[in-house]
Formats: C-alpha cells, structure tokens, sequence
C-alpha cells in the first residue's frame, strides 16, 4: 500500500529513512534539528553548575539539583531522539545523491557529535589516564565530519566531482 503522506510531514523527514528529499528540503528539514538542538544544549550548560554540586555544599535534597539533574535526563533523551532523527533526513539526501549506505554514511554526524561530547564529559572525570588533547582530537573530527556533511548535503562536493 503506498504512503498517502506528504514528503513534507514530519512522519516522512524524521521518523523514517525512507524516500528522498532535495537539498532545499533537506536544509529546511535540517535546520530546525539544528536550532533546537544548540537552545536545548545551551540551556543544559547553564544548568550544569546546579547539578554538578556535592551534598557538602547543600541540603540532601534540593530542588535547584533535582530540577537541573530532570532536565538534563530529558536532554539526553531529546538528543538521541534527535540524533535518530537526522540520520534518517541525512538517509533521504543521500540516497537522492546516489550515494552508497545511506544509514552509514547519515549517522556519522551524530555519532561524531556523541563521542565528542562522551569525551568533554569524561576527560575531567579521569584526567589522569586521558589527557585534554583527547577532547581536541574528537572535537576537532567532529569539525571535519560536520563540513564535510554539510557540503555533501547542499551538493557543494558533487560539483567538483562531475567537471
């Protein structure tokens, strides 16, 4: 039976890898993961000095910790969701590029972003056996694959290719 929904609903863009999308969709599709994903992350970095605080400093219960700890729980939760996803967006443009593995090949970014973020969390947990220059390398391949998504995905590579 075929689908009756529109390549523009959300169902199509982001719950499933299915089909194709254009560059212009893909940016529109894109973009709102995006801006949510840096106001949900800014918030959570402000909230991380209430949360990151030892009972010595406060009372067994506090309603500032609790309230940063649920939110960052809900981050969590949001950024997989939103991770998910992407790499279902990113599953259409390629596969409208004709590239091989589209799900490989779409889930790098948020993989990248994740093991960056997994080693900025975790280097001052254990500073002893992983030093700083860890967080760089991740971030700094979290750079490289996110330029080169973004000029996948608006065909800037493609061009280049094809002359």
């Amino acid at each position: 039976m075929p689908e009756t929904e529109p390549t523009a609903g959300f169902r199509f863009l982001y719950r499933t890898d299915k089909g194709r999308i254009d560059r212009a969709g893909w940016f529109r599709a894109a973009a709102p993961l995006a801006v949510s994903f840096v106001v949900t992350t800014a918030i959570m970095l402000a909230l991380l000095p209430w949360a990151n605080r030892p009972l010595t400093e406060r009372a067994f219960f506090d309603p500032a910790a609790f309230a940063a700890n649920s939110y960052i729980l809900a981050y969590a939760a949001l950024t997989l969701l939103t991770a998910i996803s992407w790499v279902n967006l990113g599953a259409k443009r390629f596969r409208d590029r004709g590239r091989p593995a589209p799900l490989g090949l779409a889930g790098l970014l948020p993989l990248a972003m994740l093991v960056a973020g997994a080693a900025d969390w975790l280097q001052p947990r254990v500073a002893e056996v992983m030093p700083r220059a860890t967080v760089w390398a991740c971030e700094g391949a979290l750079v490289v694959v996110a330029i080169w998504t973004f000029l996948e995905m608006l065909d800037v590579l493609a061009k280049g290719r094809s002359e």
